[in-house]
């Protein structure tokens, strides 16, 4: 039996979801992102919107020259992660056999069941028209043997296209496209393969092996296997997080030491919350700096026994946090802070000190009053000073994420 894989993706999604809400919003250049005259950078353009040059990861002030009549959204993640909560559930009703990529956009494995509707290309009209109905956004989708022609197929349908790629055709779809259109290929391995005169995707498929290898090591293999139409991945159901992160970009850069411990506070206690509620505890805790110069830094420390409290991710940060400051003297452009390998929580309070249980059980009483009243409804004296500076909601603070507020 020919695999028949779908990669099904959103188009526009942020906006999508703004213009569902609002549909005063359609058909008007709409970005979401933030507001022009903060820093920041597209997070999503409407169509409209890119007729003028908008795309995502444009600096907002740039967007704003270039269009500004559009209406600028700051947007909402957490409307957005459950937007995509539907939209998933949707596409599970076609196949089990769904891989969520991000929030927009998923695989599906719909070998053996585009049977039930006539043929794979039906079974992607409906499940367009499905995501039309119930959530009122337009979705791309491309139709092929494996997934990253299927990727391509879907990226070339766009806006509101269908694309399938018959069995045996792979190549000679891929063939004419450039070779930036192929995943797996960055702005250096393009420019790299340019220097080699390679433009398209033909080009590289019949580039010889060897001289992939000895210029991109052991991912030349897959570039070739790729350019070849050839992916045997299977599709993977979504794994359990092994992370939990938050992070915020600054509207200035700051040297300010008092904000940024109590940035850093909120984005911890966010994280514990996070953590809490997935039921694990943590060994290692991450502090992540970027400086005015864009230079990132990451610095880590493994617990010495695992932990879930905010106090615990709070402490540990700031330690690496007073470090960084004693080491760089740069304002910081943006903050973050996580934690990583993760633990189910089987600790008994009982073979904690007291002040370790004092902790457990204060956390979980300010869990319980934060999701009946909201984030905000209990706050620490350093996050305090934070509410003169940032707008809240219900979820929190109304942070500026290169991701969103989260």
């Amino acid at each position: 039996m020919t695999r028949r894989i779908m990669h099904i993706d959103l188009d526009a999604f942020f906006v999508s979801v703004e213009q569902a809400e609002n549909p005063k919003l359609q058909g008007k250049p709409v970005v979401v992102g933030g507001k022009p005259d903060r820093r920041g950078v597209v997070a999503s353009a409407s169509y409209e919107a890119r007729t003028f040059g908008l795309h995502a990861g444009m600096p907002l002030a740039t967007a704003s020259r270039l269009c500004p009549q559009a209406v600028f959204i700051e947007g909402s993640f957490p409307k957005y992660r459950e937007a995509s909560r539907r939209f998933m559930a949707i596409l599970a009703e076609f196949s089990p056999y769904l891989e969520p990529v991000s929030l927009d956009e998923a695989y599906l494995d719909a070998t053996g069941f585009e049977s039930l509707y006539g043929s794979a290309h039906q079974m992607a009209l409906n499940i367009k028209q499905r995501i039309r109905d119930e959530l009122r956004f337009i979705a791309s989708i491309g139709i092929a043997s494996n997934k990253v022609v299927a990727k391509v197929a879907s990226e070339l349908s766009k806006p509101d296209g269908l694309v399938e790629v018959a069995a045996g055709d792979e190549r000679s779809f891929l063939a004419p496209l450039p070779i930036a259109k192929l995943p797996g290929v960055g702005k250096k391995t393009e420019r790299i393969l340019n220097s080699l005169g390679i433009h398209t995707i033909g080009e590289l498929s019949n580039m010889p092996l060897s001289a992939l290898k000895s210029h991109f090591g052991a991912s030349g293999e897959l570039l070739h296997r790729y350019a070849n139409g050839i992916d045997d991945r299977e599709i993977e159901p979504p794994s359990e997080a092994k992370s939990i992160s938050r992070e915020t970009t600054f509207g200035q850069d700051t040297r300010d030491r008092s904000f940024l411990k109590a940035t850093l506070r909120y984005l911890g206690e966010r994280v514990g919350s996070e953590l809490r509620q997935r039921g694990k505890q943590a060994r290692c805790v991450t502090l992540k700096l970027r400086y005015s110069d864009f230079t990132t830094i990451t610095r880590r420390h493994t617990l010495g026994q695992a932990g879930d409290t905010d106090q615990t991710i709070f402490d540990t940060g700031l330690k690496l946090l007073k470090t960084a400051l004693a080491r760089e003297k740069q304002p910081i452009r943006l903050i973050g802070i996580g934690v990583s390998s993760l633990a189910e929580s089987g600790r008994q309070l009982a073979l904690l000190d007291s002040s370790a249980q004092s902790l457990e059980k204060l956390n979980r009483a300010i869990d319980r009053i934060r999701n009946k009243y909201g984030f905000t409804a209990i706050q620490t004296g350093r996050t305090m000073r934070l509410k003169d500076i940032f707008p809240t909601d219900k979820e929190g603070y109304t942070l500026q994420t290169p991701s969103l507020s989260r």
